[in-house]
C-alpha cells in the first residue's frame, strides 16, 4: 500500500435528500464536454432543407440519418407533401425485394414513417452502468480496478452512434451521449456510497485515479470528485485538465464544418468516417481517449474529385510516381524511411478502399474500372492496394452479398474484382504469380513481396525491380 494508506479520512459526506430520496450532483453537462463551436452561418441547415425537398433518394436518406436541422419534423413534413409515386419509389429503394409486397399495403403516412425508420440510425437502447466497487475483502490491486472501470467506460462509449457525435459536435441534442455522461455520474454515486460505507478503501482509489490518467477522462473525473468529497486536501493536489472530454472527436468534426461546403459531399465523407470510427473505437481492445480522430480521407477526395475511373487511375499514378522517386537502391536493402512510408501508404490506401466500399457501395464498380485502368499503366502499388481493399470488402459483406456457402460446403466471395486482375491477388508462395508477371511487365512495384524475396534470396532475386527503378525515364529524381 502506498503512502495514501496514512490519509486522515473525514467524516463521510451524506448525500442531500430530495422528497425523501438521496440526491447527488450531476457531474457532467453535454455542452461542457464539447468544444465551443461559434459559427456565424450554419450553412448545412439550408442545404439540408434543399436536399429534403429535392428528388435524390440517397441524399435525402443521408440527411435524415444525420438530422442536421433544428426542426425534427422537417423530413416528415417534406415527405408527407410528396406524391404517392415518389414515396413508393423512395421506399422501394430502401427495401429488400422480399419486403416490397408487404410494404405495398401501407398507407401514405405509414410509408413515410417507414422511410424515416429505415433512413434513421437504430433506436438508442440505454444500458446501465454495471461496474460496482468490490467489497473490502477483495484481492484486486489498483491497476486491476482501474482496468475494469476503463472497460466499462469504453463499453458505454461503444453504445454511442457516430451520427450522434456529429450532431453533438454541432450543438444538437444527442440522447445517447447524455446517457453516456449520466452513467459516469452513476460511477461517482456507486463509488461515493461505497467509500462512505468503507472509508478504509479510499486509499486504493487514490491509486486507481493515477492509473486512469491515460484512460477514460470521464471515469477519472468521477473518481476525482469522490476523492474531493472525502479527502479534499489530497484531491486538490491531483493534476486535472478541464478541457472538454469529447474534444478528441468533436473538434475534428467541427473543423470539417467550419467553412461552407457541399452537404451531400461532406455526408459522403462522414459515411466513410463512420466506418472508420467503429473500427477505431468500437472494435478496438484499447480505447484512445486523447488522440484526435483522423478525418483525413485523401482517397475519397480523389474519387469525388475525379471525372472518371481513368482520371482517378491517372491521379493515383502521378502521386505514386512522385512518392517512389525518393526510393533508392540502398533504401530497399536497408528498409529506410522511404520504404516504410511506401508500405504504410499501401496499407492506408487498402483500408481506405475498404472503408469507402463499406460506406458507399456504389463506388465498387467505379473502383473496379479504376483497377482495370491501373493494370496497363503498370502501377502495381495502387492497383494491388485497391484490389486488396475490394477483397476485404467482399469478405466482410453480409451473407446475402458476401460469403455464400455452396452445396459443396465451400465459401464463395462476391466477384468484386475485375477478372483480368485477380491473378495479382493470389498470395501463394509470396505472390508468385504477381512476381512472375512483374518480371515481364515491370512498373511501380507492390513492394511487400519484393522485399520478402530480397530477404530470402538476396539482391539477384529482385534485379527486375532494381533495373526498372534505375531507369531515369521512370524516376528522374532517384539516386542510384
Amino acid at each position: 500500500m502506498s503512502n495514501s494508506s496514512h490519509l486522515q479520512l473525514e467524516v463521510p459526506v451524506q448525500p442531500t435528500m430530495e422528497n425523501g430520496s438521496p440526491s447527488y450532483q450531476n457531474l457532467f453537462v453535454l455542452g461542457a464536454e464539447i468544444p465551443r463551436f461559434a459559427i456565424s452561418y450554419r450553412w448545412w441547415e439550408d442545404e439540408a432543407t434543399t436536399v429534403l425537398w429535392a428528388f435524390n433518394i440517397p441524399e435525402i436518406s443521408q440527411v435524415i440519418r444525420y438530422r442536421l436541422f433544428r426542426d425534427d419534423n422537417s423530413p416528415r413534413n417534406s415527405l408527407m407533401s410528396r406524391n404517392a409515386d415518389t414515396i413508393e419509389a423512395f421506399l422501394v429503394s430502401l427495401c429488400e425485394p422480399r419486403d416490397q409486397q408487404l410494404l405495398s399495403t401501407l398507407s401514405h403516412m405509414q410509408r413515410v414513417e417507414e422511410i424515416l425508420r429505415r433512413s434513421s440510425i437504430p433506436p438508442f437502447r440505454p444500458i446501465p452502468w454495471s461496474w460496482f466497487p468490490p467489497l473490502p475483502d477483495h484481492s484486486l490491486d489498483a491497476r486491476s480496478i482501474a482496468a475494469t472501470i476503463e472497460t466499462e467506460s469504453h463499453f458505454q462509449f461503444t453504445k454511442i452512434e457516430f451520427e450522434e457525435l456529429v450532431r453533438a459536435a454541432l450543438g444538437y441534442n444527442a440522447p445517447s451521449i447524455e446517457w453516456f455522461l449520466l452513467q459516469h455520474t452513476a460511477l461517482y454515486i456507486h463509488l461515493k456510497d461505497h467509500l462512505q460505507a468503507f472509508p478504509e478503501e479510499t486509499p486504493i482509489y487514490v491509486e486507481v485515479e493515477k492509473h486512469l490518467r491515460s484512460r477514460s477522462p470521464f471515469a477519472r473525473r468521477a473518481i476525482i470528485k469522490c476523492l474531493q468529497d472525502l479527502i479534499p486536501e489530497v484531491a486538490d493536489s491531483i493534476p486535472y485538465s478541464k478541457k472538454p472530454g469529447f474534444e478528441f472527436i468533436a473538434q475534428p468534426i467541427q473543423t470539417l464544418f467550419s467553412r461552407p461546403n457541399s452537404l451531400t459531399t461532406i455526408l459522403k465523407v462522414f459515411s466513410v468516417l463512420g466506418v472508420r470510427f467503429r473500427r477505431h473505437y468500437n472494435h478496438a481492445s484499447k480505447m484512445d481517449w486523447h488522440t484526435q480522430f483522423d478525418t483525413t480521407i485523401l482517397f475519397l477526395e480523389e474519387c469525388i474529385g475525379s471525372t472518371s475511373a481513368t482520371d482517378l487511375a491517372r491521379t493515383l499514378t502521378g502521386t505514386d510516381e512522385y512518392d517512389f522517386a525518393s526510393l533508392s537502391r540502398q533504401g530497399i536493402m536497408t528498409g529506410d524511411a522511404t520504404v516504410k512510408s511506401l508500405l504504410s501508404n499501401w496499407q492506408t490506401l487498402s483500408i481506405s478502399v475498404w472503408e469507402c466500399c463499406t460506406a458507399l457501395p456504389d463506388l465498387i464498380p467505379y473502383l473496379g474500372e479504376c483497377a482495370k485502368d491501373l493494370l496497363p499503366k503498370r502501377n502495381y502499388h495502387s492497383l494491388t492496394a485497391i484490389l486488396n481493399g475490394l477483397h476485404m470488402h467482399a469478405i466482410a459483406t453480409a451473407p446475402s452479398r458476401g460469403l455464400n456457402s455452396t452445396i459443396g460446403g465451400m465459401v464463395v466471395l462476391d466477384p468484386l474484382l475485375p477478372p483480368e486482375t485477380i491473378f495479382l491477388t493470389n498470395p501463394s508462395h509470396n505472390y508468385a504469380t504477381y512476381r512472375q508477371y512483374y518480371r515481364e511487365n515491370p512498373g511501380l512495384p507492390f513492394l511487400f513481396p519484393h522485399l520478402r524475396e530480397y530477404q530470402q534470396q538476396g539482391e539477384p532475386a529482385i534485379q527486375p525491380l532494381l533495373d526498372y527503378l534505375q531507369n531515369p525515364l521512370a524516376f528522374s529524381r532517384g539516386e542510384w
